[in-house]
């Protein structure tokens, strides 16, 4: 039911002390609000269509900037008080939730694998292949997920170079027994950084091992038990699986492409036709809490915040290390203070390079998600709405230095040498040795 609210003439009733009094109290109020944003003042958009939105997340750590905007009041702040975020089972589950809206008991957006509203929106992971238009409106973290390998291959020395698991792989295959390699979502990003690290190591992980799918907080707890040899997720399960000692990070993937995008925010498209001003609000919101996450110095309080029973309900000790860089592998190696920490605002980490998009359309391709006809640039376009982010950005006081002059990062460069040109996917496709169609 819509609340009606009572309202006089501006002046009616009012002394004109009181009046003076009412206006200095509002303009402290605005002062105040600017002062508290990172960025500066922003200009107050339109007020928005709905005070509340239903938005999704699953337990990892990039997942931050949502918890945070809701703990810190940020949705409030911009005119949303009423948003909910949601916990998912699973990427299934996340995707079952948007298909259904958030009017129909779902969800109208979330926290998602970057792929994944590619997927959804042409129907290749639907039920009956339904399409379900959606939108990336903008990044939320890069780098910091990982590779985990069962402790049964430290013998093996394997870390980046996953070819030192072949002829451990091959042996047990030829005792009969299954090789098992788990991922978070078929074609989500998880998948693809697997199948890359495989790939480069000469295992094909369409013929070599068997792909699984493990919602990420049952990954260490199905490794404990030995239903995986080896898996792909996001933190802070790689390090929860080193302290428990049931295993060891291989490479953590920004090893494996420095500075790479990974979870992006993910709006259903009918809700943004639908609710414009909203959808600004959610961005800001969001935004400002990317840069809170970015901050040093509110790296121990953020860990502490998303570990809570109702985030992630896992210890600070299991979140804190790779939320700074400081990497416990669990081989004997540890490394402190790398640049591999997971990254929330500078550098344009929140806004959703087109080029970026490509990629992961071009590893789909690549492993027979879509077709080799598909239209990479055209839909990038109708999913990618860089331009929302741009809106929001600009409303928010964002500085120009953090906003990007192209939606290209323009090339980008693998560990193992492959080179990846947004402008010319076929190219990179045609260089890689191990594929689908191979």
């Amino acid at each position: 039911m819509t609340k009606r609210i009572k309202t006089e003439a501006p002046l009616e009733g009012m002394t004109r002390r009181n009046f003076l009094m009412a206006s200095a109290a509002t303009a402290a109020t605005l002062a105040a609000a600017r002062a508290l944003l990172p960025s500066g003042a922003y200009a107050a958009p339109a007020a928005p269509e709905v005070t509340g939105a239903k938005l999704g997340f699953i337990a990892l750590t990039d997942a931050a900037p949502l918890m945070i905007a809701k703990e810190k009041g940020l949705f409030e702040k911009f005119g949303m008080p009423d948003v909910e975020v949601l916990k998912q089972a699973s990427w299934g589950a996340t995707r079952d939730n948007l298909m259904l809206g958030g009017e129909a008991n779902g969800i109208d957006g979330a926290h998602i694998l970057t792929p994944m509203p590619y997927l959804i929106h042409t129907g290749k992971v639907t039920q009956n292949n339904q399409p379900m238009p959606m939108a990336i409106v903008a990044r939320l973290n890069y780098d910091c997920q990982a590779i985990s390998v069962a402790q049964e291959y430290a013998g093996t020395g394997v870390g980046l170079d996953a070819s030192k698991l072949k002829d451990a792989f091959a042996a047990k295959k030829a005792e009969g027994k299954e090789v098992k390699a788990a991922m978070t979502f078929p074609g989500g990003t998880h998948d693809l950084w697997l199948r890359y690290w495989l790939a480069a190591g000469g295992i094909d992980p369409n013929k070599d091992v068997s792909t699984i799918v493990v919602p990420p907080p049952q990954m260490v707890a199905n490794m404990k038990v030995g239903n995986m040899d080896v898996f792909c997720v996001g933190e802070p399960w790689n390090e929860q699986l080193v302290h428990q000692g049931v295993g060891f990070t291989a490479a953590t993937t920004g090893e494996l492409w420095k500075g790479h995008p990974e979870k992006a925010l993910g709006l259903r498209a009918a809700f943004i036709d639908k609710n414009p001003n909203a959808t600004k609000a959610i961005l800001m919101a969001v935004m400002e809490a990317q840069q809170w996450c970015e901050s040093l110095e509110n790296k121990d309080e953020m860990a502490a915040i998303i570990g809570k029973r109702q985030w992630m309900n896992v210890p600070t000790a299991d979140i804190i290390g790779r939320l700074k860089g400081d990497i416990n592998y669990g081989n004997d190696r540890i490394a402190t203070g790398t640049d591999l920490y997971m990254k929330f605002w500078k550098g344009g980490v929140s806004y959703p390079f087109k080029s970026h998009d490509s990629w992961f359309l071009a590893e789909n391709i690549r492993w027979g998600k879509f077709a080799a006809t598909t239209d990479i640039k055209a839909l990038v376009d109708q999913v990618n709405r860089e331009d929302l982010w741009r809106e929001a950005a600009k409303d928010l006081g964002v500085a120009a230095a953090d906003i990007p002059a192209s939606p290209s990062r323009g090339v980008e460069t693998f560990f193992d040498g492959k080179i990846f040109d947004p402008a010319n996917p076929s190219a990179y496709l045609d260089s890689l040795k191990i594929k689908a169609s191979a």
